[in-house]
């Protein structure tokens, strides 16, 4: 962490209002000129229970959530005092202090409400704030809150303080506030506000040195979450059809979409089990409508059926996969890479997908429109493999990111003029699945077009979709649709800009490849490393099928070592690498992380520097190193 950057992190009870509070807090951050980041912590509850969230913001660029933070806002948990919630879950009343303390730096900001909070409550906070130089501020937020309206309103007390303490103006908190609500609400917020902002201005004397810090954007900005990316890139690809079953944190995207989607004419659907929404996207695909699905985890294990029905009918869709801590139900709101063989090979037999890994907001919505061109192109499944991170983290992108043209194409159909001129079988279907092609990619009607019926089923079949054993006639089938993957790769190797993301020198000794929403963390630890006089560079892959071998094969033959970075127990990354490649296995590493934590910076530096030197000891507490083969 620089010393000229905000890290703040607001804690108290899930279903408080910390979302909402710390979205306001970072729109505001970023109207004042900066950039900012955002890490949410929630547990499985859908009330009561610690959480956070925090907010990174600085002039310069910032790539992830950092390391530790300096500023802490603990609002209470107004649920915490409930003997069915104490019971079950032990006394969370002191946890937005207690379980934050660990993490805020030498020098930090507390400020926690004494209407709620004991801070004498928590083992050793005084001679902890002592030792640490921390600057505590009790202030009765809920008293203040109580006094001008309600309790509820103590976030925006919390947030008035936060403003004094680094002399931040209220003007964009106050125009946000003005935007989100109107009437008597409003200018109660208001008033705690301006009361929480004046009441530390003058009854507080300032000894730290921590200011917000100043910034100007050269262009307009907006802030989303990769959830959101994934939305709005879909419906620009002319999506307009979506259907799904709740599951978090897939249901960040379908919600969004649920919510977009009548504006431009299209359906909604939520539909009794998993295994309901992939198919009906599959039919509705079938029918012409550009369409998605999704889930996570256990969600997305009951789509292989569907999914597979897509590969053999040759009905492209779209599916989204947004991984969580498994197995099983796991931990539903901590992130995980541990999906990622499940999604490259679930459903039967040799079936083919393409699949994209997104590393970032903005490179959420380039591929999730990519996908859809990929499938629709090509007649495939797509899947787009995210996690609960990227899901709720928000970024700022200039608003000119999103100046592109809408794509409402459906991909490879024919005219009715085409399929007159297409082959036929002697009753006069249409040969839909037409044995020879150049890129495997067959002639596709829709239902309803002149002279384009033809049978559509999951059993293998002869060009005309009659089901059909005939050896022959299987190679034929299954050779033509393997030949998609490669035609594809094609185009991603030679026509399309790389979707991988480099960093770092290219002439550098050390390597390190991730893959997914770790790569912010890694590009940092790559840039700390580098400053160090180390000689370092990294790879953020996204395609997962087909798989980037040129370019990783490069990548690694241009290093010594190489440091594979991901969140799972088994480097499922690192294996694919290797399956693919067939090579390299004995100089890739790879460096784990699987406790519902995402890396820092500081514990990618950690494990790369704990690799080179031979110093596994000095590994940051939950990651572990897994040996190259052979050592």
């Amino acid at each position: 962490m620089t010393d000229n950057e905000l890290i703040w992190r607001v804690a108290g009870g899930s279903g408080d209002g910390i979302d909402s509070t710390s979205q306001n807090f970072a729109k505001a951050l970023m109207r004042a000129g900066l950039n900012v980041f955002t890490h949410r912590h929630y547990p499985s509850r859908i009330r009561g229970g610690h959480t956070y969230v925090e907010i990174r913001a600085a002039e310069h660029e910032v790539k992830s959530r950092g390391d530790g933070y300096n500023f802490l806002l603990a609002l209470g948990d107004s649920f915490a005092r409930n003997p069915q919630e104490n019971a079950y879950y032990g006394n969370e009343e002191t946890k937005p202090l207690s379980e934050n303390l660990d993490d805020l730096r030498e020098g930090g900001i507390i400020v926690y409400d004494s209407g709620l909070l004991d801070a004498d409550d928590v083992p050793n906070f005084e001679e902890r704030a002592e030792a640490n130089d921390w600057h505590v501020f009790d202030l009765d937020l809920r008293g203040l809150a109580k006094e001008h309206g309600r309790e509820v309103m103590r976030n925006t007390a919390g947030v008035g303080a936060t403003a004094a303490l680094l002399d931040m103006d209220l003007t964009h908190i106050e125009d946000l506030m003005a935007d989100a609500m109107g009437g008597d609400i409003l200018e109660a917020n208001l008033e705690i506000l301006q009361e929480s902002y004046d009441q530390v201005d003058e009854e507080y004397d300032f000894e730290h040195d921590l200011r917000v810090p100043t910034g100007e954007h050269d262009e307009e900005q907006v802030l989303l979450s990769g959830s959101n990316a994934i939305a709005y890139g879909a419906l620009d690809e002319g999506c307009r059809f979506i259907s799904g079953y709740p599951m978090t944190p897939w249901t960040d995207v379908f919600t969004i979409m649920s919510q977009n989607l009548p504006k431009f004419g299209g359906i909604s659907e939520q539909v009794e089990d998993e295994i309901a929404a992939a198919a009906l996207a599959v039919g509705a695909s079938h029918a012409g409508v550009k369409s998605m699905s999704g889930s996570s985890g256990g969600g997305f294990a009951l789509m292989s059926e569907p999914l597979g029905l897509a590969e053999m009918t040759e009905t492209p869709v779209v599916l989204v996969e947004a991984m969580r801590a498994g197995p099983s139900t796991g931990m539903p709101t901590k992130p995980e890479q541990g999906d990622l063989e499940h999604v490259l090979y679930s459903s039967q037999g040799d079936s083919n997908r393409v699949v994209f890994a997104p590393g970032t907001v903005g490179e959420a919505y380039d591929q999730t429109r990519m996908a859809f061109e990929m499938a629709y192109d090509y007649q495939i499944p797509a899947i787009v493999v995210f996690d609960q991170k990227l899901s709720g983290e928000n970024t700022n992108l200039p608003a000119s990111f999103f100046d592109r043209e809408p794509n409402p194409d459906p991909g490879s159909v024919l005219t009715e003029d085409e399929i007159a001129e297409a082959a036929h079988d002697e009753s006069g279907k249409f040969h839909r699945f037409l044995h020879e092609t150049e890129d495997g990619v067959s002639p596709r009607s829709l239902p309803g077009q002149k002279g384009g019926r033809y049978l559509a089923t999951g059993n293998e079949h002869n060009p005309s979709g009659h089901i059909s054993e005939d050896p022959e006639n299987r190679v034929y089938q299954m050779d033509r649709r393997m030949q998609k993957l490669e035609s594809i790769r094609e185009e991603l190797d030679e026509e399309r800009e790389s979707q991988q993301t480099y960093h770092g020198p290219e002439d550098a000794d050390y390597g390190i490849i991730t893959w997914g929403s770790q790569q912010g963390a890694v590009e940092e630890a790559v840039d700390r490393l580098n400053d160090a006089g180390r000689s370092v560079k990294s790879i953020g892959v996204s395609d997962m099928m087909p798989f980037p071998e040129t370019e990783t094969t490069e990548f690694l033959e241009s290093v010594d070592e190489a440091l594979v970075v991901e969140m799972n127990a088994t480097a499922q990354f690192r294996g694919l690498t290797q399956k693919e490649l067939g090579l390299y296995g004995d100089k890739m590493t790879s460096l784990l992380k699987y406790n519902g934590n995402p890396f820092e910076p500081g514990e990618v530096v950690k494990g790369f520097e704990a690799q080179i030197d031979d110093s596994a000891d000095d590994l940051a507490t939950g990651t572990r190193i897994e040996p190259a083969a052979g050592d």
